[in-house]
Order: structure tokens, then C-alpha cells, then sequence
């Protein structure tokens, strides 16, 4: 009887130095920022999907050719698809670090207003002789008359 208590004892004894050791892991593991990071982020989770994705294609793609190095330098999905792993892996990067992209409106904005700009001067008449005459001068009307004499009577052509 007492034999059979110390072998319960020693059994729950390795159950629970396995328990908590899986408690001391997971408690490590949770106060990692980068897991936590991980965890909480969806679009760093999104990058890393995404950089698997591209990468998992590439893969895919080269190990159809017989001579991969050259379906390296020469096949340009392969060439694509390991670009987009390459940036999705840097945005995962910077995500990860803490880094977020500030993108500014400003960029597209002055794009649209470009774009803006042009078609109103190509589309309208009235606008584009004022750009015109902004940047080349108005334009002068003149007439042309010849302050040479007709010589020997002929008649000249006009």
C-alpha cells in the first residue's frame, strides 16, 4: 500500500513538474514583446502570411524547371514573387521592431492635384491659352509688310 502511494506521488510529482514547467514556458513566452507583438498585431501577422505565400510560390516555381539558376535570372513571375516575400518580410521587420510606416496623404494628394492640373489645361481652351501666355508671353498679332522695294516693275507675289 505504501509502495503503490509513493508511485502515485512520484507520478503526480512528474506530472507536475511537467505542468509547471509548460506554466514557466508559456508565462516566458507571453512576456516576450516580439510574441506579444506577434499576437496583437493583425498586419504583422498579414506581412509574415503574405512573405510565406510569395515565398512558398517562388519555391514552387523554381523546382518546375530543370536548371532553377536560370529560371532564377530569367523567369519574371519567380523574380516577382520573391520581391513581394523580400518586401513583406521587411514591412513584417519594421512591424515587429515597432516600427509602423507613416504614410502621408500628401503624396497622393499631390498626385490627384497633378493629375487634376493637366487635364484641366488639356480639356479647356480658355485655360490653357492663359498658361500659355503665363509661361510664353502673350501672343501678338502683327502684320507683315515688306519695307523692300519691287525691283525692275515686276509684280510681286502676295
Amino acid at each position: 500500500d505504501s509502495f503503490a502511494r509513493t508511485q502515485e506521488e512520484t507520478l503526480n510529482m512528474g506530472k507536475t513538474s511537467k505542468a509547471q514547467k509548460a506554466r514557466e514556458a508559456a508565462s516566458s513566452v507571453g512576456s516576450n514583446e516580439y510574441v506579444r507583438r506577434l499576437i496583437s498585431d493583425e498586419e504583422l501577422r498579414e506581412s509574415v502570411r503574405e512573405a510565406y505565400r510569395a515565398g512558398r510560390n517562388a519555391y514552387a516555381r523554381l523546382q518546375k524547371h530543370k536548371k532553377p539558376a536560370q529560371a532564377l535570372m530569367d523567369d519574371k513571375r519567380v523574380q516577382r514573387e520573391l520581391r513581394e516575400a523580400a518586401e513583406a518580410l521587411r514591412e513584417a521587420s519594421d512591424r515587429l521592431r515597432g516600427r509602423k510606416q507613416k504614410k502621408s496623404p500628401w503624396g497622393k494628394i499631390l498626385f490627384v492635384a497633378i493629375v487634376a492640373a493637366v487635364l484641366a489645361v488639356v480639356l479647356n481652351e480658355d485655360l490653357r491659352k492663359a498658361v500659355l501666355d503665363r509661361l510664353f508671353g502673350a501672343e501678338e498679332e502683327f502684320e507683315y509688310t515688306s519695307t523692300t522695294a519691287p525691283t525692275n516693275g515686276a509684280p510681286v507675289a502676295s
